[in-house]
C-alpha cells in the first residue's frame, strides 16, 4: 500500500541498497529518524514490509514511542508487531542487554510473519561512529569495518546513506520522527560522545574526515570478508587441523579461533593469543577455559572448542544377536556364552588386543588411538564376564573374540547423537566401528 501523505517533491536516499524482488522485509522501527526513513523507503520501493517495535521500558515515557510508531504505521497502512520487555534486563552493559532482547524479539517476529529479512536503519554515520569507537579500544580490521551490511537474515540497506540525507528525506514528506534523549547523553554513552563531541571536532579540523573513515571502513569490510573466507576453509567439522594452522598467516589463525568460538561478545586479544600458543605448540590434552563455559581442547592433530564440562552421554544401547560370522564393520564378534555389559573407563583396566602381542593398559590403547583425554571417560566399553572385551572403534580382546568360522555373538553399540566424533573422525557418532 502506498503512503497516504502528499509529497512536495520526491527525493531519493542516494546509496540505499535495494532488496531483491519479492523479498518480504521486517523493518525494525524505533520511531527515530533512521528507522522511520527505512520504513518509508521500503514502502516506496514496493517491498512487502511489516514493522516491528520493541519497548525496552528504559524510560518512564517509553510507551509513547510505541504509540507514535503505531500511529505512523496506521498512517502508512503497514502491519505492526509490538513487543515489550517484561522481566529484568540481563546483567552487564545496558546497551548490550537491550540490544540482545531486541534481537530476540525481532527474530521471533520474523519467524511469525514469514519475512525473509530483518531490515535495520543504520546509516553511514553509524559505521563511522562504530569504527572510531572500535579503534579507540584497539580493535583490528574487523573493528574498522564496522557493522556488515548483510549477516544471515539481517540487512542494513542504508549503510551508504548519510544521516543528513535521512533528515532531508523525512522533511520533504513532512514526517516528524522521535528523538531518543539517550542518543544525546554524552555522560552515559560512549557512542553519544563520539557522535556529538569527538567526530564534530575531528570534522572541523579535517573536513571530509567522516567520509574518508567510511571509505576506509568499506575497504576493511572487503579485506575482512576475504579473511573470514580463508578462515572458514581451515575449519573442518567444527575443528581446525594444527598443521594447517601452522602454515597459515597469523591473522587467518586468529579468525579461525573467533569462528570456532562463535559467541558474542567476541574473545579478547589475550584469549586469542593464548589459544594460538596452544594450537601451535600445546601438548595433547591441554586446553584453555573460555568465556561462556566453553573450553579449547588440544588434540594431537587438531584443536576444537566445546563445552567446558561435557554432559553425561546418553546410556548406549548394546545390541546382541547370534551370528554365523559376517563382515559388518560396525560390530564386534565375541564368543558366545559370556555375560555382556556396558561400562566406562576405570583404573587398572587391561586387555590383550586381537592381533597384537601381549596385554596392554587401556590407557595406552586409548593414547595410541589418539582419543582426546577429555573424551576417554565418556567412551563406552563392552565387558564380557567382567573382563574388558571391546573398546568400540579401537580394539577387541583376543581372549573374548570369536574364533574364525565358529559361532559368534554379533555385538553393536548405538550411541545418542550428542556423542562427539573422536579418533580423528574414524569413530562415528552413532555406530562405532571396529
Amino acid at each position: 500500500m502506498a503512503p497516504t501523505f502528499d509529497l512536495v517533491q520526491r527525493t531519493e536516499l542516494s546509496g540505499a541498497a535495494p532488496l531483491a524482488p519479492g523479498v518480504r522485509a521486517l523493518a525494525a522501527v524505533s520511531g527515530g529518524p533512521d528507522s522511520t526513513a527505512l520504513l518509508v523507503w521500503l514502502l516506496e520501493s514496493g517491498v512487502g514490509v511489516t514493522a516491528a517495535h520493541f519497548d525496552h521500558v528504559l524510560r518512564p515515557d517509553s510507551a509513547r514511542d510505541a504509540e507514535h510508531v503505531a500511529r505512523l504505521c496506521a498512517r502508512l497502512g503497514v502491519p505492526l508487531i509490538q513487543g515489550r520487555r517484561a522481566g529484568q534486563l540481563p546483567s552487564g552493559s545496558l546497551q548490550a542487554a537491550a540490544r540482545a532482547l531486541r534481537y530476540e524479539f525481532l527474530e521471533r517476529a520474523r519467524c511469525e510473519t514469514g519475512c525473509d529479512v530483518v531490515c535495520f536503519g543504520h546509516t553511514a554515520d553509524d559505521v563511522v561512529e562504530g569504527a572510531v569507537m572500535h579503534l579507540l579500544r584497539g580493535s583490528a580490521l574487523a573493528g574498522l569495518r564496522g557493522m556488515p551490511q548483510r549477516r544471515g537474515p539481517h540487512f542494513r540497506p542504508l549503510l551508504n546513506v548519510w544521516r543528513a540525507d535521512v533528515d532531508a528525506y523525512l522533511a520533504v514528506r513532512a514526517i516528524e520522527p522521535l528523538h531518543d534523549p539517550s542518543n544525546a547523553d554524552i555522560w552515559r554513552f560512549a557512542r553519544a560522545r563520539a557522535r556529538h563531541v569527538l567526530l564534530p571536532r575531528l570534522e572541523r579540523d579535517r573536513p571530509g574526515l567522516s567520509r574518508r573513515i567510511r571509505a576506509a571502513a568499506e575497504t576493511a569490510a572487503r579485506l575482512q570478508d576475504q579473511l573470514e573466507a580463508g578462515a572458514r576453509g581451515l575449519i573442518h567439522d567444527g575443528a581446525a587441523f594444527r598443521d594447517e594452522l601452522r602454515a597459515a598467516p597469523r591473522a587467518v589463525r586468529l579468525e579461525v579461533y573467533r569462528q570456532l568460538y562463535g559467541r558474542l561478545p567476541a574473545l579478547t586479544r589475550r584469549h586469542l593469543e593464548a589459544i594460538d600458543a596452544l594450537a601451535l605448540g600445546g601438548a595433547t590434552g591441554t586446553g584453555l577455559d573460555l568465556p561462556g563455559k566453553l573450553r579449547l581442547h588440544v588434540q594431537p592433530d587438531r584443536v576444537s572448542v566445546d563445552v567446558a564440562t561435557l554432559p553425561q552421554p546418553a546410556a548406549p544401547r548394546l545390541g546382541v544377536r547370534a551370528c554365523p560370522g559376517c563382515a559388518d564393520p560396525g560390530a564386534a564378534h565375541l564368543r558366545p556364552g559370556m555375560d555382556l555389559s556396558v561400562g566406562y573407563r576405570r583404573p587398572g583396566l587391561r586387555m590383550r588386543p586381537l592381533g597384537a602381542p601381549g596385554s596392554r593398559k587401556l590407557q595406552d590403547v586409548l593414547t595410541d588411538a589418539k582419543v582426546p583425554r577429555h573424551l576417554r571417560d565418556r567412551l563406552p566399553l563392552v565387558f564380557a564376564d567382567g573382563r574388558l572385551a571391546w573398546v568400540p572403534g579401537i580394539a577387541v580382546d583376543g581372549d573374548c573374540a570369536a574364533s574364525g568360522g565358529g559361532d559368534a555373538v554379533h555385538v553393536t553399540i548405538e550411541l545418542g547423537p550428542e556423542f562427539p566424533v573422536v579418533l580423528s573422525g574414524s569413530l562415528q557418532p552413532r555406530s562405532l566401528v571396529t
